[in-house]
């Protein structure tokens, strides 16, 4: 009678724990869901609020909202998409596909590490002496600077105060929604904050970074300035920056400007999509 009830009583308990353990599984299941879902909303959040801060919708705002709307999503629907998965898996082409999708999945992650690594690095290259400040345009948002590009007019104002001997180049040419030449603004930027006239040369005909490092090129050799460059802009511009000059034979340097946190995501991932494309178009 004894051992019947034990042997009840241990029966019970093994199914308790079994229950139990189902469920704790489940619990996890579902907080991973609602953790994929917190991430995938406020990573949306983080891509879309530029926009309504006045920030024209780029390829790192559509990148960056796609892979955290996918997560979202995944997160709501996990369940369903887990079954379709497996039951891929269990036929030969679903598992080539899946293979396939895993594997660009797995190159597309490393692309992330060594683009970053290059911008990080590019970024903390030291300044050049003897060479040309030579700052690169952005947006004029409403007859001033936008916030990118008051973030590299700053690190270069900085760099000119503590050089007085160094000159600059301000690189930019006019938007159809500007109000006025990026260089002018530079110009007129520099100079309210100290910087005399006689140290900037503008150079305000150019509409990419391409044509900000030839033109300017063109401006140091015609006057007889230095001819390496100490490029001026946002932390995650220089390796771009200064690749497109390396391939046109200048010497560069880096002062970097810090860019705005809310600002960050949608550009570095911008700049991933250029830095991609300046590598496959060599």
């Amino acid at each position: 009678m004894t051992d019947k009830m034990t042997q009840k009583s241990h029966g019970d308990m093994s199914k308790e724990i079994k229950k139990d353990g189902v469920a704790v599984r489940t619990r996890g299941y579902h907080i991973w869901r609602v953790i994929f879902c917190i991430i995938g909303v406020l990573g949306m959040l983080m891509f879309i609020y530029p926009v309504f801060r006045g920030c024209h919708v780029n390829i790192g705002t559509l990148l960056g909202t796609g892979v955290f709307a996918f997560l979202t999503l995944y997160g709501v629907f996990r369940a369903k998409i887990d079954k379709s998965v497996r039951k891929l898996w269990d036929k030969k082409a679903g598992k080539i596909c899946l293979s396939i999708v895993l594997a660009l999945v797995t190159i597309a992650l490393a692309l992330v590490v060594v683009i970053t690594y290059h911008m990080v690095y590019a970024a903390h290259v030291k300044p050049k002496q003897d060479a040309t400040v030579v700052v690169l345009g952005c947006a004029v948002r409403g007859g001033g600077p936008s916030l990118m590009l008051r973030e590299r007019l700053i690190a270069a104002q900085d760099y000119l105060d503590e050089n007085p001997e160094a000159v600059c180049v301000v690189s930019g040419g006019q938007g159809a929604d500007e109000s006025m030449s990026e260089a002018q603004c530079m110009y007129e930027y520099l100079t309210e904050h100290g910087i005399a006239p006689e140290r900037i040369y503008m150079e305000d005909k150019s509409t990419s970074t391409r044509e900000n490092i030839k033109f300017s090129a063109e401006i140091i050799r015609q006057n007889g300035l230095p001819d390496k460059m100490n490029i001026v802009t946002n932390e995650f511009h220089e390796y771009r920056a200064k690749r497109i000059a390396d391939k046109q034979g200048i010497e560069t340097g880096s002062i970097a400007g810090s860019t705005a946190w809310w600002l960050l995501p949608t550009y570095y991932v911008r700049e991933m999509a250029g830095i991609l494309y300046e590598w496959i178009s060599g």
